[in-house]
């Protein structure tokens, strides 16, 4: 399988900052001052979180464009609690259509929002691969 995307990641010389690039963009990715970080940027739940809300708004908007249907907005909101008694941990996710939407577009959007490509990859099975790189 070929990689579709691809982001690297290196510790900037701050204690836990992380440099994060995809080649196009360059961000910071970090944990706050009372984890030993230096709060410059959100941490990987933030991060997560970031790019479900991305997918899940970016992919309605499309949908509803292509439908010609009176979509003024999307607004997510995002939630991440760990359960540490059992080890799982829930993302609770509000969705806002803004627009004069009728019943059935509003129910079809949400549809489209479970389907958007991050949310199928966070429900469904996710393997993760991990190899070591000598350095130089």
């Amino acid at each position: 399988m070929m990689a579709r995307d691809i982001v690297n990641a290196h510790l900037s010389g701050e204690p836990f900052r992380a440099l994060l690039t995809d080649g196009r963009h360059d961000w910071f990715g970090d944990v706050g001052r009372e984890s030993g970080g230096m709060d410059a940027g959100p941490d990987p739940h933030a991060q997560l979180l970031a790019a479900l809300g991305t997918c899940t708004a970016i992919t309605v908007k499309m949908y509803a464009a292509r439908k010609g249907w009176p979509l003024d907005d999307v607004r997510v909101r995002l939630a991440y609690a760990p359960d540490h008694k059992d080890g799982d941990a829930r993302i609770e996710r509000q969705v806002e259509f803004v627009g004069a939407l009728d019943t059935d577009q509003r129910t079809r959007l949400l549809d489209i929002a479970n389907a958007c490509p991050i949310h199928k990859l966070l429900t469904g099975p996710v393997a993760v691969a991990t190899t070591l790189t000598e350095s130089p």
